[in-house]
C-alpha cells in the first residue's frame, strides 16, 4: 500500500480507494461501450465515462498529495460520478458492466461528498 495512503484518515483512505476503483471501472466501461456500439457508443455517454475516470484520478491524486484543494475536486467528482451513475443505470438493463459502473460511481460519489464537507457544485442544466 502507498505510504501516503497509509497516512490518510480512514474516510480519506476509503475515498482514495473508491476514486481509484471508479476510475478503473469507468475506463473499462468506456471500452465495453465502444465495443458494444449503438447507444452505448454515443459520444456524450463515452465522454462522460472518460470525464468521470479523469476526475476520479485527479481527486485521488489531490488527496494523496494532501492538497488543500481536495475538497473542491471531491465536490466536482461527486457531481460527475452522480451524472455518470445516472447515465449507466439508464443503460444497465441486462448489462452487468453498466450496473457495475453505476455502483462504483455511486460509492465514489458518496465518499467524495463526505470529503467535500459540504462544498457544493452548481449543476448546469
Amino acid at each position: 500500500m502507498n505510504l501516503a495512503l497509509t497516512r490518510a484518515t480512514g474516510a480519506m483512505a476509503s475515498c482514495i480507494e473508491n476514486c481509484i476503483g471508479c476510475a478503473a471501472v469507468c475506463t473499462e466501461t468506456s471500452i465495453h461501450c465502444l465495443e458494444r456500439g449503438g447507444a452505448h457508443a454515443d459520444s456524450h455517454h463515452v465522454r462522460l465515462l472518460l470525464d468521470c475516470a479523469e476526475i476520479c484520478r485527479t481527486s485521488a491524486d489531490f488527496m494523496l498529495r494532501g492538497s488543500d484543494l481536495h475538497s473542491e475536486t471531491c465536490a466536482v467528482c461527486a457531481d460527475v460520478c452522480d451524472r455518470c451513475a445516472d447515465e449507466c443505470e439508464r443503460m444497465a438493463r441486462d448489462d452487468q458492466a453498466m450496473q457495475r459502473c453505476a455502483e462504483a460511481c455511486r460509492r465514489c460519489a458518496e465518499s467524495c461528498r463526505q470529503m467535500a464537507g459540504g462544498t457544493r457544485v452548481s449543476r448546469a442544466a
